[in-house]
């Protein structure tokens, strides 16, 4: 048996985890056309419940969610996208990951699906396209909840991120990859084997590599980035219910740069999970889970 199917299944790592849960749900695959490009996206729950949009972080996919969208499937829709370049999404023809191209690809995605009236969650990259959409479409929102990013990033953290984002992505077998995930994440190896499968694919050759768009991942690509100017120009125009979440180990997204969020998106609150760092939902998903349902709670 292959090694990368000997890991937890969904329910055994969110069990291990403690995550809260009664049913055994799983999300159907769906594909939709938006701008000529293909968009895979996961679908949870019943389309009668309140809905949730979920944006993944850089260099993940929607099964990043997972350990949230399971057990908030049993009281919402849950609609978890595939963002350009990442999952089994298209990569983009002409290498375009600018935020100018996410926000054509989050309207085209809503659009195209009909999509109202929901809650809108981002993780890092996520995060900031979805308060960047939400800035110019908060009437369209009932909340957004922005996940461990702003329009400031600690130059530690963004380091972090980068260097293992260049380490070399073409590797022998999938149990070298499960170690450097391992290790970078801090993971138990039966979680990481369980879940590793989403975010690496075998090629042709027999090697493994990610399931993202290597220009994501080159030193030096050329992609016109907004300025933090920028950025808080675009949080000052959300109108809608929003709550920011920061891990309480995170070391790129600061606790002032949070507090200062608040203090400029009118109806803000607040909360730092702890035990966690960047990937928030991922490290502690309990606490994660009780800070979105007080929100949503809140929110009514």
């Amino acid at each position: 048996m292959a090694s990368h199917s000997l890991g937890l299944t969904l329910y055994e790592a969110a069990r291990q985890k403690g995550v809260p849960f009664t049913l055994e749900n799983e999300p159907a695959d769906r594909n939709v056309t938006v701008n000529g490009m293909n968009f895979h996206y996961l679908e949870w729950g019943s389309p009668g419940n309140p809905l949730v949009v979920m944006l993944h972080g850089g260099s993940q996919q929607a099964h990043s969610w997972d350990f949230v969208s399971l057990p908030l499937s049993e009281h919402y829709h849950i609609i978890a996208m595939d963002q350009r370049g990442h999952g089994d999404s298209d990569w983009a023809p002409d290498g375009d990951y600018t935020i100018e191209a996410h926000q054509g690809d989050i309207g085209g995605f809503i659009s195209a699906l009909g999509l109202d009236g929901f809650h809108l969650i981002g993780h890092s990259m996520g995060g900031r396209n979805s308060y960047v959409w939400a800035s110019n479409n908060s009437r369209k929102l009932k909340s957004l909840v922005i996940v461990d990013t702003g329009p400031e990033a600690q130059s530690r953290g963004r380091n972090r991120i980068q260097n293992f984002r260049e380490l070399p992505d073409e590797l022998d077998t999938f149990e070298e990859f499960a170690t450097r995930v391992q290790e970078y994440t801090g993971r138990t190896r039966e979680q990481t084997l369980g879940a590793l499968k989403y975010s690496i694919r075998q090629r042709a050759d027999g090697k493994w590599t990610w399931k993202y768009d290597k220009a994501l991942r080159t030193p030096g690509r050329n992609e016109r980035q907004w300025t933090s100017e920028q950025l808080w120009d675009a949080v000052v125009k959300i109108t809608c219910p929003t709550l920011v979440i920061r891990g309480g180990n995170s070391d790129i997204f600061a606790d002032a740069t949070m507090a200062k969020m608040k203090e400029v998106i009118p109806n803000c609150s607040t909360v730092t999970v702890p035990d966690a760092g960047h990937l928030v939902a991922g490290d502690n998903p309990a606490d994660f889970l009780t800070a979105v349902r007080e929100h949503y709670a809140r929110v009514g």
